[in-house]
This record gives structure tokens, C-alpha cells and sequence, in this order.
């Protein structure tokens, strides 16, 4: 079964085949990129929309590349000087970006579901790069194509995702994959940034480091997002750090070929010593970003078939 829809707005409801057939595609851009062979004619003639209502030079970056590389005019909306910021609305921003017939849109907004609203009013392929605490697929995809390159599969792993999972729309996407494709997880981290339907969702959860990452096969830290917190849901950094923060020494808890992920950007001594994420056999940060390049070109030429226009 290939990924037959014509947007990707999340992880969750998708099947094995699906995931598979998209992270295999990837699998061929990874080696194209290597190959120096980064310009193709593929998207030549379409036209793919980078609206970011939130900051994410990482991701909007990726998406701009993945796009360039596949021959696409890519253009990069500034939401802090556009129309928004003066008052329209999102689906006045759906009419306007319908008028431009763009054929991709990738969407990254502070509300969950903002990127399923403009999937129901554009013409163009939608993926969501990022909504509210709501999910971030393509991030997902990129970590599960990072750990199965690493460790062969994904089935019968175990993944422990630690940190501020109540706000991480990251740990949400990737929970939903790795149980899909046969992984055991574990959230670890402090009751009060644990949600509390997190259990609901197939996962082990654990509130000390040393017991959550036993015998783990991949580590997954997650930022700590403060600037989605209300206030009082954590001590101090430095407090943080002590209890929840990836050291060598919570390390050994893990496998010992245990592999090191994070999405970024990374908050060095909050969540994660630099000590291990600078790790050269085990820190996998860095090949994160290689590898989302090629999930979101896989991405981007999937989703191209399914725009309606022939170019």
C-alpha cells in the first residue's frame, strides 16, 4: 500500500504500508543527496509555498531545499511582515494562496488544526510542518528513517522520548509512528509535563530517567519548551538538568550502543549534556537533519501526484 492521500496533516491513522513506502522513498533521496545528484526536474513547473506563522529556520530550511532540489519555485512567506499581521484571517490568507495556484503548501501555525482548516480550502497539497501541540509528521518520519537506518528496523525497539512531552507535538508524531511500525515506547519525564491520556496512547510511562531508559535502544530528548508553559510546571533549569537532563551517567542506563536523538534546536545543559550530544558514535543529531531533507523530498514528490495538475 503507497501513501495514496493527497496531504499529509499527521501521523496518527496511518498504516505500516503507508509509513513504509514513504520512508523507502526517502531511502532513495538520502543516496541521491550523497551522489552530489541534488537538482531534478521532478517539480519543475509547481509551485510550493513555505507559510510559517511560527519561527522554525530548521524546518522551513528543509522544506526550501527538499523543494529546490526537486526543481520546484519555492516561495518563503514572512508572516510577520504579511497581511495577517494586519488583520486577515486564515482562510482570507486559503482565498489568496488559492488565487496563486500554488500546488504544494506547507503549513506551520501555533493552533492545532490550522493546517487541516486550509487543507479543506485550497486547492494545493497540505503538509503540516508543525501545529499547536498537535502533531509534526514529517519530523516523525525523519526520526524513524534516522533509527532504522541506525539500527536496521523499527520493530520490537525500544524508544524512550524524555522531557516536556505534554507540550512536544514531536513526541505526539513520533509515538503514534513507532507503535504503528511495532516499537515499545516510554515517555519519561516530570508528572507535570506528562499528559494525562498520554498512557492512552500505547506507551510505558515513567517519571525517573534511570528506570525509563533501561535497556533502551534509542534515546529521544525533547526541548524544553518554555514558551508554551503557563508557568510553575518545572523548577529551575539547573534542577531540570539534575533530574531529567541526559548525562553520561543516566546514559548507562540505556543499551550501550543506545543511540542519542533530538530534534532541536537543542537547549545544552537544560535537557541534554553536551557530552553525549556531541557524541560521535552515538549522538545521531546531526544525521537527523541529513535525513529530514530526504523524508521531506520524499514527502514533496508524493504529494505532488495528487495535486490535480499536469506540468
Amino acid at each position: 500500500m503507497r501513501y495514496t492521500q493527497k496531504h499529509l496533516l499527521a501521523i496518527e491513522g496511518l498504516h505500516p504500508p503507508e509509513i513504509a513506502s514513504l520512508l523507502d522513498l526517502a531511502e532513495n533521496y538520502v543516496l541521491l543527496n550523497r551522489s552530489g545528484k541534488t537538482q531534478r526536474d521532478l517539480l519543475r513547473g509547481r509551485t510550493l509555498i513555505n507559510l510559517f506563522f511560527e519561527d522554525s529556520t530548521r524546518t522551513r530550511t528543509s522544506f526550501e531545499l527538499a523543494g529546490k532540489r526537486l526543481g520546484a519555485d519555492v516561495i518563503n512567506m514572512s508572516v510577520s511582515t504579511s497581511s495577517v499581521n494586519k488583520g486577515e484571517t486564515l482562510l482570507d490568507t486559503a482565498a489568496t494562496l488559492n488565487a496563486m495556484n500554488c500546488d504544494l503548501l506547507v503549513a506551520r501555525h501555533a493552533e492545532s488544526g490550522a493546517p487541516n482548516l486550509l487543507a479543506q480550502k485550497v486547492e494545493a497539497a497540505v503538509i503540516n510542518a508543525g501545529d499547536g501541540t498537535h502533531e509534526h509528521p514529517t519530523q516523525a518520519l525523519l526520526d524513524a528513517l534516522t533509527i532504522r537506518r541506525r539500527c536496521g528496523r523499527l520493530e520490537s525497539l525500544t524508544v524512550a522520548i524524555c522531557g516536556d512531552v505534554l507540550h512536544s507535538r514531536v513526541a505526539r508524531s513520533n509515538i503514534h509512528l513507532l507503535t504503528t511500525m511495532g516499537s515499545r515506547v516510554r515517555v519519561v519525564g516530570p508528572p507535570t509535563l506528562m499528559p494525562a491520556e498520554v498512557a492512552d496512547l500505547g506507551v510505558s510511562v515513567f517519571h525517573d530517567m534511570a528506570r525509563g531508559l533501561a535497556g533502551a535502544d534509542v534515546v529521544m530528548m525533547l526541548r524544553l519548551q518554555r514558551e508554551r508553559m503557563a508557568g510553575g510546571l518545572v523548577p529551575s533549569a539547573r534542577e531540570y538538568f539534575r533530574f531529567f537532563g541526559l548525562d553520561a551517567e543516566k546514559l548507562r542506563h540505556a543499551r550501550p550502543d543506545a543511540i542519542i536523538m533530538h530534534p532541536g534546536p537543542m537547549n545544552r545543559g537544560v535537557e541534554i549534556d553536551s557530552e553525549v550530544a556531541d557524541d560521535p558514535e552515538r549522538s545521531v543529531i546531526r544525521e537527523q537533519v541529513e535525513m529530514g531533507v530526504a523524508v521531506r523530498m520524499a514527502v514533496l514528490d508524493t504529494l505532488s501526484k495528487w495535486t490535480g495538475r499536469n506540468v
